[in-house]
């Protein structure tokens, strides 16, 4: 699966709307049930309202009616490292649980597997709005 997910965000990436930065970053997540849904950063000349690949994903996902998902492929330009998600990527992914695997993607498909919660250790959580 990691294969595939891989791929889809390479291909997410090629479709990035991003003329201001020249950014492009692509990405694909793997809902509970199997679903792969993709997102790519798309920018804004009011550059606040850009939006990150990673959360286009999730507002996809969601729209088409997924809330569980266990692995997220992420990618951009950078060659020589590995790059992960932006902290307000991490904070959205989070509301959807921890333990997902995420796969930090370079241009030519190798790939560094991690997981959201060592990428964002002593989280703010929904558990943490539950009432006592």
């Amino acid at each position: 699966m990691a294969f595939t997910l891989v791929s889809k965000c390479l291909q997410a990436r090629d479709l990035a709307y991003c003329p201001y930065s020249r950014f492009p970053v692509g990405a694909a997540l793997l809902t509970a049930d199997g679903a792969i849904v993709t997102g790519c950063n798309v920018e804004n000349a009011s550059y606040g309202l850009t939006v990150c690949a990673e959360r286009t994903a999730i507002q996809r996902a969601v729209a088409e009616g997924h809330r569980q998902f266990t692995a997220i492929a992420v990618t951009c330009d950078i060659k020589d490292r590995f790059v992960g998600p932006c902290g307000a990527c991490r904070q959205v992914l989070m509301e959807f649980g921890s333990n997902w695997t995420v796969y930090l993607t370079k241009p030519d498909g190798t790939y560094k597997e991690t997981h959201l919660h060592e990428l964002l250790p002593l989280a703010f959580s929904p558990e943490h709005l539950a009432k006592n």
